[in-house]
């Protein structure tokens, strides 16, 4: 693929970290991240290029692999019933991140992504590794295999949100490329997130996904903190 257009919203730092990946694999690629504003006005050609879509807000004239994955989840509330009467499974607010690498054979789980607020700005930061316990683990990854099965998604970087009300996991919303949260797998984890998403778009073998250094946060902990 020799021309990609990344199709970002106003929070840029997943686009440049997306361009990071793909000039990480295919450094001969041309690269261009602009806003849906600036496809809707004509300023940039994307004819024979390759779209990755960093927003759900894209134009309904745009054609781009995956858009009836990403009406589904630009319509949350329709997206919380769907899995209430097709997955009979919980929903509600959240703020807990599962990354799942989807590829052409099969899921690969990555670590829970957390978020924790700065005490004097405000300022939002995701981390990861968030510790989940093994029953978490499990219910989490049926629920996102059942989901992205039943959606017939194609391979990319999915980020099934989800929040935890007591002992019970509530699916939130479905993100159908590497958001916000996933920044904090950059320098974390092996390959992170971004790599992951673009050797899916491209069909290239991903063998595993490791964390590479940083401690653990528990549940516990991060309760905490927020």
């Amino acid at each position: 693929m020799s021309r990609v257009l990344i199709v970002a919203d106003a929070n840029r730092a997943p686009a440049l970290a997306l361009s990071a990946a793909i000039a990480h694999v295919n450094s001969a690629t041309e690269v261009k991240i602009c806003g849906v504003a600036d496809l809707d006005g004509g300023a940039i050609a994307n004819k024979d290029a390759m779209i990755c879509a960093l927003t759900l807000d894209v134009p309904s004239h745009l054609v781009f692999p995956a858009q009836d994955l990403f009406k589904f989840c630009r319509d949350v509330s329709a997206a919380r019933v769907r899995v209430q009467q097709e997955l009979q499974a919980a929903t509600g607010e959240g703020d807990l991140w599962l990354p799942v690498v989807w590829t052409a054979k099969g899921p690969l789980y990555a670590e829970a992504i957390g978020v924790e607020g700065h005490q004097q700005s405000g300022e939002l930061s995701y981390f990861q590794p968030l510790h989940l316990s093994d029953v978490w683990r499990q219910e989490l990854y049926d629920l996102a295999y059942r989901l992205l099965t039943l959606l017939n998604a194609p391979p990319a970087t999915y980020l099934m949100q989800f929040g935890l009300a007591g002992d019970r996991i509530c699916f939130d919303r479905l993100w159908p490329f590497p958001a916000a949260p996933a920044i904090a797998s950059v320098g974390v984890q092996l390959p992170d997130l971004f790599v992951c998403h673009w050797l899916c778009l491209t069909n290239l073998p991903i063998y595993d996904i490791q964390i590479s250094c940083g401690s653990i946060e528990t549940v516990a902990d991060f309760k905490k903190l927020v």
